[in-house]
């Protein structure tokens, strides 16, 4: 590929650059965490609670008087976990689901499916956390079972409605012809070109996920002390608003910044990779 070339096909995804910048900053300092934080998060330091930034402590520090920046990098590797594991079990699940729906289109396999997805789309994924936590207890563990259930529908139906117009394409029926079966065709020829479709939908859903982790971990029904989460410093802020506003705002902020890449970056994919946006000049 030329410079030029180069140029233009990041032009093409304006927004992607800086959604990616943002994502890897989020990453970056999750996998950081795992070998140094600026401060041991386990370690408590009561004369020193709610204070505010400094440069001993840039985004000052918690109720217990924990660092808030070691917070934040720890739980950037709490949430990033959990929303990447929640939509590798969706992705998993939901796009052989889908392409089986789309391969035996109008039979009893396809309506069970999709009756399936209408079932669980009816419940929103709180609800699921809730009802399953009030029977395994709340954990890590299960806000990505809570969050990867609700995640296979959308993977399901984005995999069905992308696979069913490939379905009459010429090559699927020269391979038709040429006596591949269903299986071997979807595996082959449908889930190549869907790819693309999957890739924007996984860092939409990747950022949903976030903020799902962070709303389970608010209320409670996510990942449990000692484990840092964004969800719970928010919560365990409330009470501290008047007192010490950086509890809040700063944990909020690391959310809204990796939610906001993330959909950037899922924005500039789809601009990137749909030839009809580059023929349109998006």
């Amino acid at each position: 590929m030329t410079l030029r070339a180069g140029i233009t096909v990041l032009a093409q995804g304006r927004s992607l650059l800086p959604g990616a910048a943002l994502t890897l900053l989020f990453a970056g300092a999750a996998v950081l965490s795992l070998l140094w934080t600026p401060y041991d998060i386990t370690e408590l330091d009561i004369a020193n609670k709610i204070q505010s930034p400094s440069a001993a402590h840039p985004l000052g520090t918690d109720h217990f008087g924990r660092d808030i920046l070691s917070m934040i990098m720890v739980g950037a590797r709490t949430s990033i976990a959990v929303a990447l594991v929640a939509v590798g079990i969706g992705m998993g699940l939901g796009v052989p689901l889908g392409l089986a729906a789309a391969a035996r289109k109008g039979s009893l396999l396809d309506e069970v499916i999709m009756r399936g997805n209408d079932l669980v789309f009816a419940f929103p994924s709180l609800l699921i956390a809730i009802m399953i936590t009030a029977v395994f207890g709340a954990s890590a563990v299960n806000a990505i079972i809570a969050i990867g259930i609700f995640n296979i529908p959308v993977f399901a139906r984005l995999t069905r409605s992308g696979a069913l117009s490939l379905w009459t394409r010429d090559y699927v029926l020269a391979a038709r012809v040429a006596g591949k079966n269903a299986a071997r065709i979807s595996v082959e020829h449908i889930l190549p070109n869907v790819t693309n479709l999957l890739i924007v939908q996984g860092t939409i859903q990747f950022s949903l996920g976030i903020l799902a982790e962070a709303g389970l971990s608010y209320v409670g029904l996510g990942a449990q002390p000692p484990i840092p989460s964004w969800g719970r410093m928010l919560a365990d802020s409330q009470t501290m608003i008047s007192l010490a506003p950086h509890m809040a705002i700063f944990p909020g902020m690391a959310i809204l910044l990796t939610v906001l890449g993330l959909n950037l970056m899922g924005d500039g994919l789809r601009d990137l990779l749909d030839p009809r946006l580059r023929r349109t000049g998006r």
